[in-house]
């Protein structure tokens, strides 16, 4: 990976929905090379996809609460269940599996206070052996996620 293609990779970071006119002039490559560059990163792997960001409060999800589980037991069965539980989860925006304590971190978005109770309520106390739940709720967005 060269330099064109770290910028070709900062340019659709910024804005998937670049033409391929527009991206190789930003590049400072002809419209054919550009083209191939991209084909070729998304054939290895190194551009996944592409997506478009929605804004949460148009889709009913701007209350978000980031939530620090921690699981009684880690054995593969009750690992799996709970990772299987909350990953199938709509509320559900990003879930990681940590070193360390806590053992998971949850990006939960929802409507609203109500609504974070119910999924909390209703969805991940139901989960066995589960040992902690913290939540965090956000007061202000510093640096979005790209």
């Amino acid at each position: 990976m060269d330099a064109i293609d770290r910028a070709i990779i900062a340019e659709l970071e910024r804005n998937g929905r670049l033409t391929n006119v527009e991206l190789a002039q930003r590049v400072g490559l002809t419209t054919g090379p550009c083209l191939r560059r991209v084909q070729r990163l998304e054939a290895d792997g190194v551009i996944r996809g592409y997506r478009a960001v929605i804004d949460p409060a148009a889709v009913g999800r701007s209350f978000e609460v980031l939530l620090h589980l921690t699981l009684d037991a880690q054995d593969a069965e009750t690992v799996q269940r709970f990772e299987r539980t909350l990953a199938e989860a709509e509320e559900v925006v990003e879930l990681r599996r940590l070193f360390g304590d806590p053992d998971y971190f949850a990006r939960v978005a929802v409507a609203d206070l109500a609504a974070y109770e119910a999924f909390l309520s209703r969805r991940v106390m139901t989960i066995p052996r589960i040992k902690g739940i913290t939540s965090h709720f956000t007061m202000k967005i510093v640096k979005p996620t790209a």
